[in-house]
């Protein structure tokens, strides 16, 4: 089994909100490694970041991405920071990768300051740049296709990535 689409992206993008959208459009099941993470660890993300530090987050990271594209059939949302690991980056050739692409400007919107976001806690507006910057060529390394998310509505992206993954 292996997902029909998988959603990569910057906090903000919307992964999680275009990702159920689509899958409802797509009639299959939505999973998001972030939430696959809270339910393992038994606790928010945050909460892992405070108590193991972030390493062990993305230990636990790199074992969730795994598992779901070993094991989900639908629409599969990677945590912004998952393709960070060369392991991650290298587990997604030869699946369909859409990345979500997000200006700082809309993403700053749809974040806010960051609440319950490790890496957003302190200076978010600057983080989020800084995190813009950074992975910005690793999620374009491994998508099939780019959407652009700024000033649209989920459906509307979710409408574009059906019609990108029936080519």
């Amino acid at each position: 089994m292996a997902p029909v689409c998988v959603l990569v992206g910057a906090p903000g993008s919307g992964k999680t909100t275009v990702g159920l959208a689509l899958a409802e459009l797509l009639g299959v099941e939505f999973r998001d490694t972030d939430l696959d993470i809270v339910r393992l660890a038994g606790k928010p993300i945050s909460e892992i970041f405070i108590d193991e530090g972030e390493d062990h987050f993305r230990t636990l990271e790199r074992a969730a991405v795994a598992a779901a594209l070993a094991s989900c059939g639908g629409v599969l949302a990677l945590g912004g920071g998952a393709i960070l690991a060369e392991e991650n980056r290298a587990a997604l050739v030869g699946h369909p990768v859409v990345h979500l692409s997000v200006e700082l400007s809309d993403a700053v919107k749809r974040v806010g300051l960051g609440g319950g976001r490790p890496l957003l806690a302190i200076n978010p507006r600057a983080t989020l740049k800084y995190l813009l910057d950074q992975r910005r060529p690793l999620y374009a390394e491994v998508a099939t296709a780019t959407v652009v998310t700024d000033g649209r509505e989920p459906a509307e992206i979710a409408a574009e990535i059906a019609a990108l993954l029936k080519r």
